[in-house]
């Protein structure tokens, strides 16, 4: 069960990884390009360890293609 949600907009193909809150979202910057969900990956990652959660706890839950997504997570 999803203890959190939190809405996202990803910068895929950054200099460097990064995470900043803006108002009422998280964007995160990771060096990995848009291409066959490496980039979705590494913000799963990104996300875990700013979380201090597990990436098992962190689930994509809408905007699969998109820059703009909401992961749910678990343990949060």
């Amino acid at each position: 069960a999803a203890v959190g949600r939190t809405k996202q907009r990803q910068h895929a193909g950054a200099r460097r990884a990064r995470i900043e809150q803006r108002e009422d979202e998280l964007h995160v910057w990771v060096s990995a390009p848009p291409v066959d969900g490496k980039a979705n990956l590494e913000v799963k990652e990104a996300l875990a360890v700013f979380y201090k959660i597990p990436r098992s706890a962190v689930h994509l839950s809408s905007g699969q293609t998109s820059r703009n997504k909401l992961f749910e997570l678990e343990g949060r």
